[in-house]
Order: structure tokens, then C-alpha cells, then sequence
């Protein structure tokens, strides 16, 4: 098979869905001799800041010398970004290589697309002699995948309610499922959490005997901006400056602050310059990223009411009172959750699809900035809304892209397509 081929045959295994299960990735693991065993582990789940809180920690192992290996989802532009060692994606001829060897030890093992991608992700860290591996749960869990490893600490981020129809209808039920990464024993550092979760999470923590690290209890931040301090029992960084935007990125930077911590008091060789190069230098495309040089494009990938209400909060932080927004929902989630934090803000809604199988229908999106009483419009693409975005924009206005990871990658492509064609 060539790269082509390769993707073509992933992605043929979303046919088998979302089964939310261990036996198969168990199964699978151990015909390729257990490759999650080769290294120690950072797992890290929740609902949000999941991917920033892997990216900043992966940066500071890696600062400090350490080969490391950092596993997410869903990616960008090029499925080769989900796999990375010291920031650095899989080769295309790796993942063609890597791909044909386990689907050779499958054989009638019905995995899953993310089953196999992450035991690929392993099996590649493993061969390239990673000193760590960070390993961004995929949904959920308790039956995600990526669990069946046995981490060196867990990681927490906040969690909000987000994929009910799997996970569960409520907050406490979801963050149950979350919790099921707690391994006996293991550290596990916690976030910010609402009430109901934060007891979840502490309850199955003392459960596993697992030592915690707690938001406000353990560890903290004190902000002035543009600088923040962190604080923990053994550690205190001052005058540090996020390489992410938003309050939100701040306390995720913190988090992985805390989970290096833990890594020090447990032998790993991080040093202070190392914890600064990764807080400072940290980038994730996509989340609060500003297109090109102008603050006139702004690029987000919240999809739940969690993420659109940290997303409000930075319009708010940085004084910006008037966006028109390309909106574009995956999947089977509250339309209004999503809307009511941002309406507000938005003086126009461009309503499209985003590029996936299962997209919610743009009219409901007009429907329900309409009836808060926001214009709003139907466009048939990314493409079509970002260019009558840009025709209709004032001067004091800033486009906004969210709803989906996936209507932010499109319309990234756009605008790259855009650039290099002037």
C-alpha cells in the first residue's frame, strides 16, 4: 500500500463506529508484544484543554532532553500530525509500514479506526526508543483505548457534558466515565471541575488509593497580566508569559505545570528552564489561534458549551464586542448550548457544515441566532461563509471561526489557499 491506500484502510475502520470497549485494543496490544510497556506514560483526559495540556507537557519533557512521543486527536490538515516525537509528525512511509505490520497480527479482530491508530501510536514510540509518551484520551475514559496503559499519572482537564449519547446524560455520569483513567496508586492531577464532578473524581481517586493533585488546593495561579505565577507546595514559578491565549490556556498551562511537578518529585530531571520553555513556547493550532499577522481572524475549535463559554470569556478579556461568526456543529449536540454563550458578541451568523459525515443542519443554526435576535444566513460551504465574512467586515469587527475542530481545519486550508494565491 502507498499513503493513500494507508488512510484509505484506516479510515474503511470507522465502519466497525465507536465501540467503547478494552478487550479488542487489549487483545491487539498484546500480539505486538505489549508496546505500551516500553516506556512510562502521561494520560491525560477530560472534556476540554485535554490537547493543550498534552502539548505543553510533551514540550517541557522535551525540552529537558527527553525523547518524546505525543499522541492526540483529531487532527488539522494532515492525519500524520495525531503521532509526533519531539514535535516532529510520522513519517508518511512510517505510518504506510507501521500499518502494514498490525494488520497483520488483526487478522479477524474487529478494531476499531482509533484501536488501531492508537496501538499504532505505541508500537511507533516504542521502535523510536521514546523516553516518554503523552497520550491524549480519545472520548470518555474508562473504555477509551488509550487505557489500556498504565501511566505514570493521569491527568484530569475540565470536564463539561459532551458526548451524552455515549458517555452519559449528566455531569456526574460523564466525569465517572472520565475517572476510569485513575489507576491504583498512580498520581493523578486534577483541574478545575464543577462540584458534581470534582466528587466524582476525588471519590474514585481515594477509591485507587491514588494520591492527588487538586485545582486551588495543590496548586494555583496568580494572574497579571500579561504574566501569571504558579504556586504548589514545592514549587513556585513567577513572571511566566503563556504561549497560549485566553484565561482558560493559562490555568491548562497550569495543569501541566503541576503534572511536570509531580514528574520531578518522582525522579524525572525537569529543571526550571525546561517548565518556562514549555509554558512560553507551547503552541496548538486552532484553539484561540489569530490568523496571520492582523487580529482580524480568529480561529477556535470550541464545541460545547464549555468551550464557547471560555471562548466568550476571551472576547470579553481582550474587549472585543463585535464578531461575525462562521458556525458549523458536528455531531449530536445542543445547538443552543453552543450559540447562547457567543450570540452576544455576534452582530451576524454564517452558517455551514462542517466537513464530516454528521453535521448539524445550518438552518437550525439561523433558527436559533434568529430567535435571539441575530441576523444569520445559510452558506454552503466553509469557503463560501469565510469569503462573505470578509466582504461584510468593518473595520472594529473580528471573524470568528467555531463549532468544530473539523470547520477550523477547512477553513484554515482556505485561508493558506488564499495566501499563497495573492
Amino acid at each position: 500500500m502507498d499513503y493513500r491506500q494507508t488512510l484509505a484502510y484506516l479510515y474503511g475502520l470507522q465502519r466497525f463506529g465507536i465501540k467503547l470497549g478494552l478487550n479488542n485494543i487489549q487483545t491487539l496490544l498484546a500480539r505486538l508484544d505489549h508496546p505500551e510497556r516500553a516506556m512510562p506514560i502521561v494520560h491525560v483526559a477530560g472534556t476540554n484543554g485535554k490537547g493543550s495540556v498534552s502539548a505543553a507537557t510533551a514540550l517541557m519533557l522535551q525540552s529537558a532532553g527527553l525523547r518524546t512521543g505525543l499522541y492526540t486527536s483529531p487532527h488539522l490538515h494532515s492525519f500524520t500530525e495525531r503521532i509526533r516525537i519531539d514535535g516532529l509528525p510520522i513519517r508518511e512511509s512510517e505510518l504506510v509500514e507501521l500499518t502494514e505490520e498490525i494488520r497483520k497480527v488483526v487478522r479477524s479482530l474487529p478494531v476499531t479506526f482509533f484501536e488501531f491508530t492508537t496501538a499504532l501510536a505505541l508500537l511507533y514510540f516504542r521502535r523510536r526508543q521514546v523516553d516518554f509518551a503523552v497520550l491524549e484520551v480519545g472520548m470518555g475514559g474508562r473504555l477509551d483505548a488509550t487505557n489500556a496503559v498504565v501511566p505514570e499519572i493521569s491527568v484530569i482537564t475540565p470536564i463539561c457534558c459532551d458526548h451524552a449519547e455515549h458517555l452519559g446524560p449528566d455531569l456526574a455520569t460523564i466525569a465517572g466515565e472520565k475517572a476510569g483513567i485513575i489507576k491504583h496508586g498512580v498520581p493523578v492531577v486534577v483541574a478545575a471541575q464543577q462540584p458534581d464532578a470534582e466528587r466524582v473524581l476525588l471519590t474514585r481517586a481515594a477509591d485507587m488509593e491514588a494520591p492527588v493533585c487538586l485545582w486551588n488546593r495543590e496548586y494555583r495561579i496568580v494572574e497579571h497580566p500579561p504574566y501569571f505565577d504558579f504556586y504548589s507546595s514545592s514549587r513556585e514559578l513567577t513572571r511566566l508569559r503563556s504561549g497560549l491565549e485566553g484565561a482558560h490556556q493559562r490555568q491548562n498551562l497550569a495543569v501541566a505545570l503541576m503534572v511536570a511537578v509531580v514528574l520531578q518529585n518522582r525522579g524525572v530531571p525537569l529543571s526550571e528552564k525546561n517548565l518556562r520553555h514549555g509554558i512560553e513556547k507551547v503552541q496548538w493550532p486552532g484553539r484561540l489561534e489569530w490568523w496571520g499577522q492582523q487580529r482580524t481572524v480568529l480561529l477556535d475549535g470550541a464545541h460545547n458549551r464549555g468551550g464557547a463559554e471560555a471562548l466568550a470569556a476571551y472576547l470579553g478579556e481582550i474587549g472585543c464586542k463585535r464578531v461575525r461568526w462562521i458556525a458549523g456543529i458536528k455531531g449530536q449536540r445542543c445547538v443552543e448550548d453552543i450559540l447562547a454563550p457567543l450570540l452576544p458578541y455576534t452582530v451576524h451568523l454564517y452558517a455551514t457544515l462542517p466537513p464530516v459525515d454528521q453535521g448539524v443542519e445550518p438552518d437550525k443554526l439561523v433558527q436559533t441566532a434568529q430567535q435571539a435576535g441575530v441576523s444569520a444566513e445559510v452558506c454552503s460551504s466553509p469557503a463560501e461563509a469565510v469569503a462573505a465574512a470578509l466582504d461584510d467586515r468593518d473595520e472594529d469587527e473580528v471573524i470568528l471561526v467555531a463549532g468544530s475542530l473539523f470547520l477550523v481545519a477547512a477553513v484554515r486550508d482556505y485561508l493558506m489557499d488564499r495566501e499563497r494565491n495573492r
